[in-house]
Formats: structure tokens, C-alpha cells, sequence
């Protein structure tokens, strides 16, 4: 396995920890943020079960979407993250609504480890969800889920979005925030908080929307507006790609495009649906 140089990352200030973000978010995390995953799983997917499907969560965080494959009947699932914090958010979640299911496989690895990677053989689906972009090497990463996915199986992925000037200003936002002391950081979050959520707030009133219900997480992925700010202000590391250079490279390695949302040229995530059409 890789050298484990989280510990030295995050004292740098070159890594987030996404995991004790994700701790902050179980507390919130119930049976309408449940229904609401699954509800976009399906979706996204185009099916309403994964009976009988194996089901490897790349990069788990918080392990709702582990969660939720279970719930859609997956046979096995296979959770893992780079950071040890996340391990213990998926556990945790497992144990409240799973804790004798054997199905369920939560560890601790990183999607560079291609040693590690080669021991857990494909998968029927593949899901990695706004991870892939932070691990410090996308190029490396979007690579080694190929040998991930089963002939026949899905490749679910979200990378965040390529822009010609905004790229390069978040990412010197998200280097400075992690290199700060708390305070900073602190004062950070509150800064956007405020800017963002007063452009929400206007937003959600003039489209006739409820404004509680983007501050609450009545969302797709279920964090308040809160969280969902520290996990974006803090997200380092950072990379992009655009649309089109996710589907050449899958393209060129035997995958068709089954699904795209894109985020219509904005700062966000462009969401993919693969299928693998031949043997590795």
C-alpha cells in the first residue's frame, strides 16, 4: 500500500479533512435525507433497485450513498476512504441502521493505491461522488476506476466543472482557508455564508421556493448550508476538468456516456453516467 501521508497533509495545510465535516453531518442525517438519496440515486442511475448488483463507493464520506444502495438491495457493498475520519462516519451510520450486515464492507483506502485497488475486483456499480477531483492526482484517479467497473457495469462520477478564470480563484480560496489558523477559517465560512446565502435567500424568494429548505439541506445530498460552505470553502485538494475531457477519456477506454448533467458553464459539479462495453 502507498504511504500514508495524510497526517503530515493535513498539518501542511494541504489536505481538507472532509471527515470531521462529514461527523458534524450524521447528526442531521434522517429518514427524509435518506429517502431523498435514494430517490436521486434511482434517478440518476435510471433504476429503481440494484437488486442482486455489487456496489463500490469510491471516496464514501459520510456513507449515506452506501447506505442507500443497501437500501435499493444491493448483494454486496464496498465503502472506502482516504480519510480515517470518513471510515468512522460510514461505521457509524452502519451501525445505526445495518449493524449486523455482513454485506457491507467499510475500509480505509485510497484510490492512488493501485496495490489496493487490485484487491478489490469489479463492481457492478461504481460511485464516487465529488471525490475524484480531491485527492491531488485526477488524472491518476479517473485512470484507476476503470479497473473498477465490471463489463457491463456504471460508472457514476462528479467532477467539479473547468472554468477559464474562476478555476484558478477557488483554488487559491481553498489553499488559503486550509493554510489558516481556525479563526481564519472560521471568519471564511461566515464571509461566504453570508454572500452566498444572501443570494439564495433572494433567489429561492423571486422562484417562489422555500428558503428553509436550501438552509435545512432538503437537497440531493442532504448537508445544510453550512456544511455544504465549509465542505466547498475548504475543499483542497483541488482539480477540474471540463465536460468534454471526461468523455474522451472514458471514451477512449471502452465506456459510453449513459447520462450527463452538466452545471450549465458555472463553478459545480458536471454529473456522468458510464457504462463499460468491454473486458478489461
Amino acid at each position: 500500500m502507498t504511504t500514508d501521508t495524510y497526517g503530515v497533509e493535513i498539518e501542511a495545510g494541504q489536505r481538507f479533512e472532509f471527515g470531521k465535516n462529514w461527523k458534524n453531518f450524521l447528526s442531521e442525517i434522517d429518514d427524509n435525507r435518506i429517502r431523498i438519496a435514494e430517490d436521486a440515486t434511482k434517478a440518476v442511475l435510471g433504476m429503481e433497485s440494484l437488486d442482486g448488483k455489487s456496489f463500490l463507493d469510491v471516496g464514501s464520506g459520510s456513507g449515506l450513498f452506501s447506505l442507500v444502495a443497501l437500501r435499493l438491495g444491493a448483494s454486496v457493498v464496498r465503502s472506502f476512504d482516504y480519510d480515517p475520519h470518513s471510515v468512522e462516519c460510514a461505521r457509524a451510520l452502519k451501525q445505526q441502521f445495518f449493524p449486523s450486515n455482513s454485506n457491507w464492507i467499510i475500509e480505509r483506502g485510497s484510490v492512488l493505491d493501485a496495490e489496493y485497488l487490485r484487491s478489490l475486483g469489479p463492481f457492478d456499480v461504481v460511485y464516487s461522488w465529488g471525490v475524484l477531483h480531491h485527492t491531488g492526482n485526477l488524472a491518476q484517479a479517473l485512470q484507476n476506476v476503470v479497473q473498477l467497473v465490471a463489463p457491463g457495469g456504471l460508472l457514476f462520477l462528479s467532477i467539479y466543472n473547468r472554468q477559464p478564470f474562476l478555476s484558478g480563484y477557488w483554488k487559491s480560496i481553498k489553499r488559503a482557508y486550509n493554510y489558516l489558523p481556525k479563526i481564519g477559517r472560521v471568519a471564511m465560512e461566515i464571509a461566504f455564508l453570508l454572500l452566498y446565502g444572501t443570494g439564495f435567500f433572494i433567489a429561492d424568494v423571486i422562484r417562489r421556493r422555500n428558503p428553509s429548505d436550501r438552509w435545512a439541506g432538503h437537497g440531493r445530498r442532504g448537508m445544510s448550508m453550512y456544511v455544504a460552505i465549509q465542505d466547498w470553502v475548504g475543499g483542497y485538494p483541488f482539480e477540474v476538468a471540463s465536460p468534454e475531457e471526461i468523455f474522451r477519456f472514458y471514451r477512449d477506454r471502452g465506456f459510453n456516456l449513459r447520462e450527463l448533467k452538466t452545471c450549465g458553464g458555472k463553478h459545480g459539479c458536471n454529473q456522468f453516467v458510464f457504462e463499460h462495453q468491454s473486458a478489461h
